[in-house]
């Protein structure tokens, strides 16, 4: 394969378009960006996670495999003829998930991001990752898309939660939870 990204700046976008291949081009609001731009960010919020100190091995590899499958979905999207994410992926994310919660203890109360850095970090990837979601759920009322895309979605950002709760219980046997204050209505 050749130099992909040989000429970094164009100068085509600045009308405020961008192309999706085959000179297809959308403004760079269309939904199919909107995606693309937050699975990009997806991937950047992961990579900080990836650089911090003592990322247990496991969950090292499977953050690195999630930021290799924010640009299969980009893939997918641009060439939806190629599919890369399927329920085998969706069910190994389950089973991640159940792993890493099945040593964390109940939850009663939300939780407030904060309590170590890598377990921020690791929210701050859960909510990116939400909003991923609800983007590519909005480009699938606009045309077809791989369901198994945005179940993909739906796991991995309970996947950052679960991972998120394990970080900070290693730094620290509590979780900053919500407290609220109940006010009965008069």
């Amino acid at each position: 394969m050749g130099n992909r990204l040989t000429k970094i700046f164009t100068k085509k976008g600045d009308d405020g378009t961008t192309d999706l291949g085959g000179n297809n081009r959308v403004e760079k609001f269309d939904s199919q960006i909107i995606v693309y731009g937050d699975l990009d960010e997806l991937s950047a919020a992961i990579g900080l996670i990836t650089c911090q100190e003592n990322i247990p091995s496991d969950i090292q590899a499977f953050l690195q495999s999630a930021q290799q499958e924010m640009f299969n979905i980009s893939g997918e999207l641009s060439a939806p003829e190629f599919k890369s994410v399927d329920e085998k992926k969706v069910t190994s994310i389950e089973n991640f998930i159940d792993q890493v919660n099945e040593n964390l203890p109940p939850l009663k109360e939300f939780i407030v991001p904060g309590e170590e850095i890598r377990s921020a970090h690791t929210h701050m990837a859960r909510a990116i990752c939400r909003r991923a979601e609800r983007s590519l759920v909005k480009l699938s009322k606009e045309r077809s898309i791989n369901p198994f895309a945005l179940k993909y979605l739906n796991r991995l950002s309970d996947a950052f939660f679960v991972i998120a709760r394990l970080l900070a219980r290693e730094s620290s046997e509590n979780e900053t939870l919500w407290k609220h204050e109940r006010v009965k209505k008069e």
